[in-house]
């Protein structure tokens, strides 16, 4: 516990920092900003803080930085794969197209954390850029400044994303300077670059399952090509062979130094994560202390805060590889008999069984008649509020990088040996046969687009793949067993700035068109 007020007292130098002459008293008992920033633990103890902040957190009105760790499957319940009958972050509003500036939920929340997060990061590279203790190395000083570049580059690419055009704010503000316009989004996209390059170049190539979720160079690099595959597409869904090429060349890079987990539900499981190599990324939980406020198992196995729904039951292929209804292998009088053994693993049905009797009914409905599996661990039953989930949030994989490399090459070169090779090691993985030979470049890039649904269900990237291939309205406007109507309009590919942040700058910060 000591060493959580501790990360308290620090976040509140992140708030205080920019204040001067607040009071003029020291408080004997605690740590100002006058007296924090002298010591190299000063410095890790602050990134431990940012770090934090994509931590903790429960629900839509208690703003969490959960929203891009434990809380990465809700994202799903904005698409074509699932429903979220607890509506949090506001899934439904956004589902059913009321998206305006007073939405709230992600539409406010996705703003306000990401801002919270960099002006922790404008104030840490501040502080160390005139730091002049001599227990920092200048390599450690690139270090360190790789990775709070890494993790501004990781919420600049969240704004980016959903609002397009934002305020770029790369130093601490201050009374004067707090009113920011926004710019242009392609100042933002190059600001996200060249804090990615800046990490790539100065972090150190070390697996994430070496190196206790700390950022490496892997995994910058490997958010870069997620990053740039998303803009390859452009405003019209039209691919960019220049930046799908970087993607390939980082893609390259990056697989050899990473194996698939030859158990599928290692990598989401916390006794599968120790020294997975699958991992590049992910959010660290340790319980009893450093767990999520409610935590994967309650929400996902208990609560059921995200259902699959039966469509996307459905995209699952038999093994045979054959869809579903169409393969010899389908039974219909037991779904999941035949089917793709990432199904099972990814969705329980009314209940979940690990086998051997080790079994948990929810306490929540069903409203689909499925839940989430993918996350919960078979050791922590029963899921109740007192359940210590500690397994790590998983936000960036080798199975991602495969498949990047796959879409990438097939929309450079079409379907190449190595294209079928990266897929083919994808599917053997869980005894998936590998894709038929002679498929079209067009026929590849739907096998490609289905397979990420698949492998990636739930782990917060649907939305952006609906976006960033410009299907969306074509997708969600199609869904027919949704528990709620979709509606999707174009001009959603942009959301609204939240009307909160328009009324605190005084003019300064201009709603986008679409919204005003």
């Amino acid at each position: 516990m000591k060493r959580y007020k501790l990360l308290l007292i620090v976040l509140s130098i992140f708030f205080l920092g920019g204040c001067e002459g607040y009071l003029d008293k020291q408080p004997l008992d605690q740590i100002s900003s006058s007296t924090f920033w002298n010591t190299k633990s000063d410095f890790n103890m602050a990134l431990t803080a940012i770090y934090g902040l994509n931590q903790t957190g429960a629900s839509w009105d208690n703003p969490p930085g959960g929203v891009w760790s434990y809380h990465l499957p809700n994202w799903d319940n904005l698409t074509d794969n699932s429903y979220g009958q607890h509506n949090y972050f506001n899934s439904k509003s956004i589902v059913s197209g009321d998206i305006t500036s007073t939405t709230g939920g992600y539409v406010s929340l996705v703003y306000s954390l990401c801002y919270q997060a960099i002006a922790r990061i404008n104030i840490f590279l501040k502080q160390l850029s005139t730091y002049k203790g001599t227990d920092i190395t200048d390599a450690e000083k690139k270090a360190l400044e790789g990775e709070v570049k890494f993790l501004r580059a990781y919420y600049y690419f969240q704004l980016y994303s959903a609002y397009g055009d934002v305020p770029l704010v790369t130093e601490p503000l201050t009374l004067e300077n707090q009113e920011q316009a926004k710019v242009s989004s392609d100042k933002i996209y190059a600001q996200i670059i060249s804090d990615l390059d800046f990490a790539i170049a100065n972090l150190k190539t070390v697996p994430y399952y070496q190196n206790s979720g700390h950022a490496a160079k892997t995994t910058a690099q490997a958010f870069k090509a997620r990053v740039l595959i998303f803009q390859a597409y452009g405003s019209n869904g039209t691919p960019d062979a220049n930046l799908l090429g970087q993607v390939k060349t980082l893609c390259q890079e990056i697989i050899p130094q990473y194996a698939l987990s030859p158990v599928f539900e290692n990598v989401f499981q916390d006794k599968g994560q120790v020294g997975n190599k699958e991992i590049i990324f992910a959010v660290n939980y340790l319980a009893p202390d450093n767990v999520a406020a409610y935590g994967a198992d309650l929400i996902y196995g208990d609560w059921i805060i995200v259902s699959p729904l039966k469509s996307f039951v459905d995209a699952f292929e038999c093994t045979d590889g054959l869809p579903w209804g169409t393969s010899p292998l389908t039974d219909t009088a037991n779904p999941f008999k035949n089917r793709d053994p990432r199904l099972s693993k990814t969705v329980f049905v009314d209940y979940v069984d690990w086998g051997g009797g080790n079994i948990y009914k929810p306490s929540n409905s069903r409203p689909t008649g499925y839940g989430v599996k993918k996350f919960l661990c078979p050791e922590n039953i029963p899921y109740g509020y007192s359940t210590l989930s500690q397994q790590d949030a998983v936000v960036i994989r080798l199975a991602e990088v495969l498949l990047m490399y796959a879409e990438a090459q097939n929309e450079i070169a079409g379907p190449d040996a190595s294209v079928y090779q990266a897929m083919t090691d994808l599917r053997a993985r869980v005894g998936m046969p590998p894709y038929p030979a002679g498929l079209t470049k067009e026929q590849m890039r739907e096998r490609i687009r289905h397979e990420r649904r698949i492998e990636l269900a739930f782990e917060g990237l649907r939305y952006l793949d609906l976006k960033r291939w410009h299907i969306a309205g074509t997708v969600l406007n199609n869904v027919k067993d949704g528990m709620i109507g979709y509606k999707w309009e174009d001009k959603f590919y942009h959301w609204p700035l939240p009307q909160e942040e328009i009324d605190k700058s005084n003019g300064t910060l201009v709603q986008n068109p679409d919204y005003k």
